[in-house]
């Protein structure tokens, strides 16, 4: 009892805050000292590789990396002064290694599954919308979650996926003659574009006909919602820490949006469980012929070899997947015609109009169309040559609609497809970490636990793997002039084991987009309207977020080559 006093005495109080002042000091010395050794550690193991100019040795070239179109004549430069590889350090924090060479990057793509991770410094945001999807998964979960995956994007099931690339594509062109009849030729892409392709994705993933196209949805809100917050918290450090971040604006902001995907998710997901077991009990095939398998059903049915599923939670995490790293929107950019912000989620959708500010998706699938459709413009003798390709493919047909059989029958669009995806990739880098040290020529050592940064821009533009790198040249992906190019110098989708699962997926849909494009449009560079002549033709500043995009926007003209189309309007 005697303590009680002299505890609450000044003096008491004094010595208790000096011992929890030592303690918190020691553990920040403790931190910092680990923090620091290790720092110094990788430093002697990355000294292997070439290092650029860094600002300091403890602060390395953090804030050198830039997200901009300085910020990719930087890469140009980095492959230009050391061919292959460097190292780079974002303080004491993160080591990395660029590579972009494909005999450095080959080793690493094609490294067993089993010791390949995925570095939390890019994916780790992730991880609250995605859980432990294929994506973010790892090691033997990450394998079976592959096996039981793969059925999904069987050549069989794809097939089904062609009518709705279709049925998508029309709508988009519906909506590009309104917008000619009405005056307007010039349109952003990327606007226009992302939605198509999430209005496809949605009926792929869930049969679900969204109308996103023309209006606006509460769950296509809040996967903006949540692609932008991503976006924000990347490029704020102290957000990096989620004890900190869920305490912010952003992170309730974050949570809320959170709620409705996965809401939407689960409701899907428990109903078609539901639909497949009331179909199994039933010993019936009446209803399941009714209507073709999507995503969603193709998951929930498929089995390991030892008969298990996925749970109910893992569908639904692979689902948010599909719609994230398919298409599913991008504010990895901003409000289409910027001039307002996006609905917030519970708001009432807006009245459907052509000229309404657009979501815009953080899509893969859309950037590479718009950027082939931009590449295209650009150059209209291989625009002709692509049409007329289609128009012989197309001809003698009452239906002008492609089917999956014509997807092999289009060669040169084929080429110019992959030449604009070498060009301009939609992803400009994947990173990867190792639970061992990788061994890369020149007798050069990638220390376990650093993260590599390939590349894919670096490579696709090296000089010393293509001739003319900037330059848009179809005929370098003529089956006849590849044979005696490395098997890495083209990763648009990544490679190895880990490669994207979706990518046929994706090039199919490119093909569809893009013949019927080509079938019912002229294209030609345009401007920003709002830029007035500001923005030249030709004259567009690349902007890689996290897919590549445009500063301002990808404008292009549309001039659609039936004219009397416009008079039945």
């Amino acid at each position: 009892m005697s303590l009680l006093p002299l505890v609450l005495s000044w003096t008491g109080l004094g010595q208790v805050l000096l011992v929890l002042g030592s303690g918190l000091g020691a553990v920040v010395a403790f931190w910092t000292t680990r923090l620091l050794l290790r720092h110094a550690w990788y430093t002697h193991r990355l000294s292997c590789f070439s290092k650029p100019r860094a600002n300091s040795w403890l602060l390395g070239h953090l804030g050198q990396m830039q997200s901009s179109e300085e910020g990719l004549l930087q890469v140009d430069d980095l492959v230009h002064k050391y061919k292959h590889s460097c190292s780079w350090f974002l303080g004491p924090f993160y080591h990395l290694v660029r590579l972009f060479h494909p005999d450095y990057v080959k080793p690493l793509l094609m490294a067993p599954a089993s010791i390949t991770m995925k570095d939390e410094l890019i994916y780790g945001h992730l991880r609250p919308w995605l859980g432990q999807s294929l994506l973010l998964s790892n090691g033997e979960e990450w394998s079976r979650r592959r096996r039981l995956l793969t059925p999904a994007f069987h050549f069989d099931i794809l097939k089904n996926y062609v009518a709705k690339f279709n049925t998508s594509t029309n709508t988009l062109h519906d909506k590009w003659r309104q917008v000619v009849a009405e005056g307007s030729t010039a349109l952003e892409m990327f606007d226009h574009v992302t939605l198509m392709t999430l209005d496809s994705l949605l009926k792929c993933a869930f049969s679900y006909d969204s109308d996103c196209q023309r209006s606006v949805s509460e769950y296509v809100s809040a996967v903006v919602e949540l692609s932008d917050l991503i976006i924000e918290r990347r490029h704020k450090i102290l957000h990096h820490w989620d004890w900190f971040y869920w305490r912010t604006e952003q992170g309730k902001r974050f949570r809320k949006a959170l709620g409705v995907v996965h809401g939407f998710t689960r409701e899907v997901v428990q109903k078609r469980r539901a639909l497949i077991s009331q179909q199994t009990k039933s010993d019936t095939n009446l209803t399941r012929q009714q209507r073709k398998k999507d995503f969603v059903d193709i998951i929930l049915l498929s089995k390991d070899a030892d008969g298990r599923g996925l749970t109910d939670e893992e569908v639904q995490a692979e689902a948010n997947t599909f719609m994230f790293a398919g298409e599913t929107v991008k504010r990895w950019l901003k409000i289409s015609l910027r001039t307002q912000s996006f609905p917030p989620i519970n708001s009432a959708p807006p009245s459907p109009s052509l000229t309404q500010p657009l979501p815009k998706g953080h899509d893969t699938t859309a950037s590479a169309i718009s950027w082939t459709l931009y590449n295209l413009a650009r150059h209209d003798h291989y625009q002709d040559k692509c049409r007329q390709e289609v128009m012989d493919l197309m001809q003698g047909r009452d239906r002008h609609q492609i089917e999956w059989e014509d997807l092999s029958n289009l060669p040169f669009t084929t080429m110019c497809i992959r030449e604009s995806l070498r060009l301009h990739a939609p992803v400009q880098a994947v990173t990867r970490t190792y639970t061992r040290d990788m061994e890369l020529p020149g007798h050069r050592t990638v220390p376990a636990g650093a993260i590599c940064l390939v590349s894919i821009y670096g490579t696709h533009h090296n000089p010393a793997v293509w001739t003319d790198p900037h330059e848009f040249r179809p005929q370098r992906f003529d089956p006849t002039r590849t044979a005696d190019r490395p098997s890495h110098a083209f990763i648009p989708f990544s490679s190895g084991p880990r490669n994207c699962i979706g990518q046929k997926f994706a090039l199919a849909q490119l093909r569809v987009v893009v013949a019927l494009t080509l079938l019912r449009f002229r294209l030609t560079p345009g401007e920003n309207p709002d830029l007035g002549n500001g923005t030249r033709p030709g004259g567009v500043r690349r902007l890689p977020q996290l897919v590549l995009r445009a500063e301002g926007g990808l404008w292009l003209r549309v001039e659609p080559l039936n004219p009397e189309e416009l008079e039945d309007e």
